[in-house]
């Protein structure tokens, strides 16, 4: 009731509403952040977070749970369509609340921090980790007066529970089946909601902090460098790879990685390179498929992203290292081969060419070649019909000799 009428007390009659959907990334910060910032400058009632999310990065998370403490209007968090969930990072937001609701058959918890072993599974964190964690949802649950003892066990035992029993256990404070069920609910029904609008900005951040585009982009740009180093000229491979590169660390910049896996990345491209240069049939790309599988899966050390957002990674690694061996087998080895290979137009394209001589050569005469007549000149006698290769050329003669043995 002290709630209800909190709300329903305000100034005015506007609810804001924040969608969190997917990946809670450094992007969805901002959004929240500029969100309740535009939502008190209109003069909201209250905001309204909305939520559907199975975790995300911790800076973001703890971002996102600052500016909701430190909101000047009241924030409303809501597990809501039917069937979302608020796992992980999902639960710290929902419990940070001035209210928290839940909609009918969603569920939230399941927080234990977790990470990527170097074969890709997932296990626990380290005990540092979740001790912080646990003690950092404890606080939530303390200063919004809810269950601490379930909120630990969000974290400790990975306790996942549905919206009934998180209304039983005090963790939500009301069940609704929509906005406008939760609004009346709490004495809002009929207040003008307005949505945020998205931004392009918050956009491309989000889209940049996502661990798996800043992978790919990563690779991308270190690929379109070294394109623009082995091939000069066309400033096209090198203008993308440092575009693409800068946005990478920018992205890198906004999660937790592991250096070492940026080392294992760095050393699969070099062993890439190396196979490109010297062909091994396949031992160096196979080294590089391994070194790049193993560093990507170790790039993200973050313990709030999800066992199931592991997995997907986990493929894009794969599919990564895959195409980029094979590129790497037949496209850039085969560039190579054929940069080394004798011309075989042009002038350079005669030389060490067998013909006929079409006349006697003492010193000079004509060959027949390729259907052109062309002046030839040797240094010794050549009779008409004896077999010679073009060893040099001067303008428009050739120089050949006479190849022993071999005569009509």
């Amino acid at each position: 009731m002290l709630l209800t009428s909190s709300i329903a007390g305000a100034a005015t009659d506007k609810l804001y509403v924040i969608e969190i959907e997917g990946m809670v990334t450094a992007g969805t910060a901002i959004r929240v952040e500029n969100g309740i910032e535009e939502a008190a400058r209109m003069g909201s009632s209250a905001v309204l977070i909305r939520i559907d999310t199975p975790g995300g990065m911790v800076d973001a998370t703890m971002d996102i749970v600052r500016s909701i403490d430190n909101s000047p209007i009241q924030v409303i968090t809501y597990v809501s369509p039917e069937g979302a969930i608020a796992a992980s990072a999902g639960t710290y937001i929902l419990l940070s609340g001035d209210v928290a609701a839940m909609s009918p058959g969603t569920t939230c918890g399941a927080c234990m921090p977790v990470t990527s072993d170097p074969m890709g599974e997932t296990k626990p964190a380290d005990e540092k980790t979740i001790n912080f964690l646990t003690a950092y949802i404890r606080s939530i649950a303390e200063e919004g007066g809810r269950p601490v003892n379930i909120a630990e066990r969000f974290v400790t035992e990975n306790l996942a529970i549905t919206s009934n029993e998180a209304m039983e256990k005090g963790v939500v404070d009301i069940i609704a089946e929509d906005v406008p069920d939760l609004l009346g609910q709490i004495g809002m029904a009929g207040v003008e909601i307005y949505y945020q609008e998205g931004a392009l900005r918050d956009d491309v951040i989000d889209l940049l902090s996502n661990p798996q585009i800043a992978f790919i982009l990563l690779l991308v740009g270190i690929y379109g460098i070294m394109f623009g180093f082995m091939s000069p000229g066309t400033y096209v491979p090198e203008t993308i790879g440092a575009i693409c590169l800068i946005l990478a660390l920018y992205g890198l910049g906004t999660f937790e990685i592991g250096v070492f896996g940026i080392i294992l990345i760095i050393a699969a491209v070099t062993l890439f390179i190396a196979e490109a240069l010297t062909p091994t049939y396949g031992i160096l790309t196979l080294g590089g498929a391994i070194c790049l599988i193993l560093g990507a899966l170790m790039l993200p050390q973050e313990p709030l992203l999800s066992e199931g957002w592991f997995r997907t990674f986990r493929l894009v690694v794969i599919g990564m290292a895959s195409a980029s061996a094979a590129f790497f087998i037949f496209g850039v080895s085969a560039v190579v081969k054929t940069r080394k290979m004798k011309p075989t137009t042009g002038s350079e394209g005669l030389i060490g060419l067998k013909c006929e001589a079409y006349s006697k050569i003492d010193p000079t005469g004509i060959v027949k070649i390729k259907g052109e007549i062309w002046r030839a000149e040797s240094t010794e006698e050549i009779r008409k019909g004896e077999k010679v290769e073009v060893v040099d050329r001067r303008g428009l003669t050739l120089i050949v000799r006479k190849i022993n043995g071999e005569s009509d």
